[in-house]
C-alpha cells in the first residue's frame, strides 16, 4: 500500500502531540510495509529528502522537506494557506512520479489546503487525523479572527476526509459536537509511546544529571509541555506554597517553551518561589527522557487535552503521574491504578495528589509499574499502525466499490471553502 501523508510538524520541526505522533507513526507503518511518502514544511531545517528508517530496521519512508511561504509571519493563517501551496505542488510531482497511491493522509487544518486540493486533483480518497480543535483550546469559545478561521478549515477537512480519525473518545465527541460529523465516520485510534528509548537509560547513572536540576535531597516535581494557558502551568505554580507548607525541600521543573513562558516565570518570582521553580526552555529529546528518569513525579494539569502523550511518556519510563481529570487523560490514566486523577484548574486539588504521589512512595512505586505494563500492552505504536492500516483498508475497498472511482482523475484550481467536493 502507498500512502501520501501530510503534516506540519516532522523532525526537526517538532512542537507538541502532532509532531510526536507523526514522528512515531511514520516509521511504525513503513515496519508494517506501507509505503509512506510524507510532505511537510522545512521550517527549522533538515534535508529537502530523507530517507527514514522503519522502526524494525527494514523498509524506509521516504520525506520530503519544502521551504515555507516567504511572508509575513504575523499573519500565520496566510502563511499556512501559502506554504500548502508549496506542498501540494510538491506532492503532486510525487504523485505523478511515484504513483499509484491508495490515499492521502492529512493530519489537522494546518495542511487541509493542499489535502483537499489533492484529493481533487487526483481522485484519492482522504483520511483525516485530528489532533485538536481551536473552539476546545478556547473551551469551546472562539475569541477572534484567527481562531474563527481555523474551525472553519477544520469543518471544512472534516467534511471532505472519507474517514476521520480521533485519537480519543473525547477528541471524537468534539469533532461531532463542533463539526457535526457522523459517529459513523470516525475512528478513534489512541496514540502510543516507545519504551525502548526510557528502558535503555535504566542502566545510566543519572545522579550528575540529577545534580543540574536540583539538590540530593529534594523532590522533582516534573511539568513537560508548551507553555500556554490550556496546559495547566499557571495552576502548577499556584498550586506550589500548598506543596512547600508539607514538603520544603522540592523543586519545580518546567520544561518546554511557548508564548507565556515569560508570564509564568514572572508568576513564580511575584509568590516568592523563584527559586524553587527552574524553566529550562527548550530542552532536547535526551534532555527530557533523562528528566522524566529522575522525577519523582510528573505532573500534567492541562485545562484542556486532547490525549495527552507527554503522560503516556512519564508512564513508559515509570515515574508516577499526577493528571488533570479531563479531555483524553481520562482514557489514558486509571485513577489510583496507573496514576493520580485531580480537579481539573484547581491548585488545591492538584497540591493534594502531587503530595499524596511524594509521601506514599510505596504506592506510587506501585501505580507507575501498573501504568508502565499498561503502555506496554496497550499503547504501543505497532498496535497503532496495524488500527490505521485497517482504516487505509477500509478506505481503499470502499474508494474501488464507489461511483467517485469511476471518475478520471482532473485538474482543478483551488478552492475554499466554499465548493466542497463530496466523496
Amino acid at each position: 500500500m502507498r500512502v501520501l501523508m501530510l503534516a506540519w510538524e516532522y523532525p526537526p520541526h517538532k512542537i507538541g502531540g502532532l509532531g510526536k505522533h507523526v514522528t512515531e507513526l511514520v516509521p511504525a507503518l513503513a515496519a508494517e510495509g506501507v509505503e509512506i511518502y510524507l510532505v511537510t514544511p522545512r521550517i527549522k531545517g533538515g534535508e529537502p529528502y530523507s530517507e527514514e528508517p522503519a522502526e524494525s530496521g527494514e523498509g524506509f519512508a521516504r520525506v520530503y522537506r519544502v521551504d515555507p511561504a516567504e511572508v509575513d509571519l504575523e499573519d500565520f493563517f496566510a502563511m499556512a494557506w501559502q506554504t500548502n501551496l508549496k506542498l501540494q505542488e510538491k506532492a503532486s510531482e510525487i504523485i505523478s512520479q511515484n504513483g499509484p497511491f491508495e490515499l492521502i493522509h492529512v493530519h489537522d487544518w494546518l495542511v487541509a489546503f493542499a489535502g483537499v486540493q489533492l484529493k481533487q486533483q487526483f481522485r484519492l480518497p482522504m483520511v483525516a487525523t485530528i489532533h485538536a480543535t481551536e473552539r476546545g483550546r478556547g473551551r469551546g469559545h472562539l475569541p477572534g479572527e484567527l481562531p474563527r478561521a481555523i474551525n472553519n478549515v477544520e469543518w471544512w477537512l472534516t467534511y471532505e476526509a472519507w474517514r476521520v480519525i480521533c485519537c480519543s473518545q473525547y477528541m471524537s465527541s468534539e469533532v461531532r459536537e463542533y463539526f457535526e460529523t457522523p459517529l459513523d465516520k470516525i475512528d478513534i485510534i489512541p496514540n502510543g509511546v516507545n519504551t525502548t528509548r526510557f528502558d535503555a537509560l535504566e542502566s545510566v547513572g543519572l545522579t550528575e544529571f540529577r545534580q543540574k536540576y536540583a539538590a540530593p535531597d529534594e523532590k522533582i516535581i516534573f511539568y513537560v509541555g508548551r507553555v500556554v494557558e490550556e496546559k495547566g502551568a499557571r495552576v502548577l505554580i499556584e498550586s506550589a506554597p500548598t506543596i512547600l507548607e508539607s514538603l520544603t525541600k522540592c523543586k519545580f521543573i518546567i520544561a518546554g517553551m511557548g508564548p507565556q513562558l515569560t508570564e509564568f516565570r514572572q508568576l513564580a518570582k511575584d509568590k516568592g518561589l523563584a527559586e524553587r521553580f527552574y524553566f529550562t526552555g527548550f530542552i532536547t529529546d535526551d534532555e527530557r527522557d533523562k528528566l522524566y528518569k529522575v522525577a519523582d513525579v510528573a505532573v500534567f494539569p492541562s485545562l484542556y487535552e486532547p490525549f495527552g502523550i507527554v503522560a503516556l511518556e512519564a508512564m513508559a519510563a515509570k515515574v508516577p503521574v499526577v493528571v488533570a481529570d479531563t479531555g483524553g487523560l481520562t482514557e489514558v490514566v486509571t485513577n489510583h491504578q496507573t496514576g493520580i486523577m485531580v480537579y481539573p484548574n484547581n491548585p488545591a486539588s492538584l497540591a493534594w495528589g502531587i503530595l499524596h504521589t511524594l509521601q506514599h512512595e510505596d504506592w506510587a512505586r506501585t501505580r507507575a509499574a501498573n501504568a508502565y505494563q499498561t503502555v506496554k500492552d496497550v499503547f504501543n505504536w505497532r498496535r497503532v499502525a496495524l488500527d490505521t492500516i485497517a482504516v487505509y483498508r477500509q478506505v481503499h475497498n470502499e474508494f474501488l466499490a464507489s461511483d467517485w472511482n469511476k471518475v478520471g482523475p482532473r485538474s482543478k484550481r483551488f478552492q475554499f471553502p466554499a465548493s466542497a467536493v463530496t466523496k
